[in-house]
C-alpha cells in the first residue's frame, strides 16, 4: 500500500511528529519536528489547531496510517492495537493513572481522526513493554484484591526501551542477550533492567511519578508525606498533586530550574541549589542501578539514553565512576564524544560495558503501525 506513515507524540503543550515513507526506511523519517506552545499566548489554541500546523509543514504527502504514543495501557493493552471507539474509551478510562499525559495523548488521537477521516490509527503503549516483568516485580505489598483491581507497578518509557533493546541487539548481540540496565534520563526519567531484551524490573511503577528524581516530578516518596500534607498541613489534593508533579524534582531541589543544562551551568558558577539538585540526581541513579543489577542477579551493560543521558558527558562520567564497584571503567575520551562516537564509553577491558545510544521512539511506533495496518507491505 503506497503512502506515508505519520507518528504523533502529543504532550500537554506540544506535538512531536515524524513522517516516514512507508516503502522506505522506517528508522529514518523524511520529515520530523514538533509544534510547541499549545494553549499559550501566541501558540495553537488546542491540539486540533496544532495538528493543522503539523499538516502545513508536511505539505501534500499522502498519509496512509497514523501511529500514536499512548503513555498508559493498564493491564488490558499488552501490545499496540488499531484504535476504535472501544479502545478510545478504555484509554480514556486510564487517564487518572497518568493525568499529565493520557488526556493529551487522547487529544492527539482525536485531532488525527478529524484530520484524516477513514485513515487507520494505531495506539502504541509505553506500559506494554513491561508486561513481561515477573509478578514479583509488579506487586506492591498490598492486599490481593487491590492487585486484581490494577494497583500494581506498570512501568513507562516502554517505547524508548524497545528502541534501545533493538539497537543493542543489532550492535552488540552478546550484550543484548545478557543483563543490561538502560537509563532513560531526561525531563522524565526512569531505568529498566533487561534480560535478553525483555523488561524484568523498572523504576517507575503505578504512575510516571515514581522512581528517579525528574525535572519537576518528585520520584520515589514515602506515601506518609502525602498523608501528612493533607491531614496535618491541610493541603488540598490538587495542591499536593501540583507539588509532586510540577514543583518538585530538580526544580524543587534547586529552586532554580528543571533543565539539567541550566543547572550544570549554574553549578559551575557555584550555585548551591543547582549543585544540590545534581548531586541528588546522580545519587538516585546510582542507587537504582544497584537495585536493578540485583534484580538481574548481575550486570553486563549499562546504556544511557534520553536528553540527559545522550547529551551530558559530565553526568555520565559521575554515574559510571560512582559505579566502579560494579565493574565499570570509564573511557574519558569516548564519553566526551558520547553518541557521536562509537557508542561505548568504557574501556576495552571494562568488565561491565557502558554505552550511549539515541532512542528512536518514532521508529518503534512506525514499525508497529506498518505491521498492524499493512501500510508499506507488498
Amino acid at each position: 500500500m503506497p503512502g506515508h506513515l505519520l507518528t504523533l507524540n502529543a504532550g500537554s503543550s506540544s506535538i512531536k511528529f515524524a513522517l516516514f515513507d512507508a516503502a522506505g526506511d522506517l528508522a529514518a523519517p523524511v520529515q520530523a519536528g514538533q509544534v510547541e506552545g499549545i494553549g499559550t499566548r501566541g501558540g495553537p489554541a488546542d491540539h486540533t489547531q496544532a495538528l493543522r500546523q503539523v499538516l502545513d509543514r508536511l505539505g501534500p504527502a499522502p498519509v496512509a496510517a497514523v501511529g500514536h504514543r499512548i503513555v498508559h495501557g493498564g493491564t488490558h493493552f499488552e501490545a499496540p492495537c488499531i484504535v476504535d471507539d472501544a479502545v478510545l474509551a478504555q484509554i480514556e478510562a486510564l487517564a487518572p493513572l497518568a493525568p499529565l499525559h493520557q488526556p493529551h495523548n487522547l487529544a492527539g488521537v482525536r485531532a488525527a481522526q478529524a484530520a484524516f477521516p477513514g485513515v487507520p490509527q494505531v495506539a502504541c503503549f509505553d506500559t506494554a513493554f513491561h508486561r513481561t516483568m515477573p509478578e514479583v516485580h509488579q506487586r506492591f505489598a498490598l492486599p490481593e484484591e487491590l492487585f486484581r483491581r490494577g494497583i500494581r507497578r506498570y512501568g513507562f518509557h516502554g517505547l524508548s526501551y524497545e528502541s534501545i533493546a533493538a539497537q543493542l541487539a543489532a550492535r552488540q548481540p552478546a550484550l543484548a542477550a545478557g543483563r543490561a540496565v538502560v537509563a532513560h534520563l531526561g525531563n522524565g526519567c526512569s531505568m529498566c533492567a533487561l534480560q535478553g531484551g525483555r523488561s524484568v524490573a523498572t523504576t517507575m511503577s503505578f504512575s510516571p511519578l515514581d522512581g528517579l528524581t525528574m525535572g519537576t516530578r518528585c520520584g520515589r516518596l514515602d506515601a506518609a508525606v502525602v498523608l501528612h500534607l493533607q491531614q496535618q498541613e491541610g493541603w488540598p489534593v490538587d495542591d499536593v498533586s501540583r507539588l509532586l508533579h510540577e514543583g518538585s524534582g530538580l526544580l524543587g531541589l534547586s529552586g532554580l530550574a528543571s533543565d539539567m543544562r541550566e543547572l550544570e551551568a549554574a553549578a559551575a558558577q557555584g550555585h548551591e541549589g543547582a549543585t544540590r539538585a545534581i548531586d541528588h540526581f546522580v545519587e538516585q541513579v546510582l542507587r537504582e542501578l544497584a537495585a536493578l543489577a540485583a534484580a538481574l542477579r548481575g550486570l553486563d551493560a549499562v546504556v544511557f539514553t534520553g536528553g540527559i543521558g545522550e547529551n551530558s558527558a559530565g553526568l555520565r562520567a559521575r554515574i559510571v565512576q560512582g559505579a566502579r564497584w560494579l565493574g565499570l571503567q570509564l573511557d574519558d575520551e569516548a564519553n566526551r564524544l558520547g553518541p557521536r562516537g562509537p557508542g561505548r564509553i568504557t574501556t576495552d577491558d571494562s568488565p561491565v560495558q557502558a554505552l550511549v545510544l539515541r532512542t528512536n521512539e518514532e521508529a518503534v511506533i512506525a514499525r508497529h503501525t506498518a505491521r498492524l495496518t499493512g501500510v508499506g507491505s507488498s
